[in-house]
């Protein structure tokens, strides 16, 4: 299995499964905003059939972030081992960022 594929389903399953999220738009990582609607960025080491993941993502306020933290290396550990057969050993967190909810409750549109 290729560590770019597994990235980008560790990204997904962060994504559809959690409360999540990553940065979208900009260049480089420059200039990109808070999306929990997107998929965060992820990198993979691979070892035969052992992979190690560091997922970065931003999560909504307030939620308990170890809980949460928690839940997402649970679910990255489960959900990689039934769609690809590959053995997840660690899963290293970092939030990048907190969103806190929107002043008047309605999400906001683009035009």
């Amino acid at each position: 299995m290729a560590r770019q594929v597994l990235e980008k389903i560790a990204g997904q399953v962060t994504a559809d499964e959690t409360a999540a999220g990553g940065g979208s738009g900009g260049f480089l990582g420059f200039g990109s905003s808070a999306d929990l609607s997107a998929r965060p960025r992820t990198s993979v080491e691979l070892a035969g059939n052992i992979a190690s993941l560091q997922v970065e993502v931003g999560m909504p306020y307030p939620v308990p972030l170890r809980a949460e933290a928690d839940r997402l290396r649970g679910r990255l550990t489960a959900r990689i081992g039934e769609l690809t057969g590959v053995e997840v050993r660690q899963v290293d967190i970092l939030i990048r960022w907190l969103q806190p909810p929107r002043a008047d409750g309605a999400r906001r549109r683009l035009l």
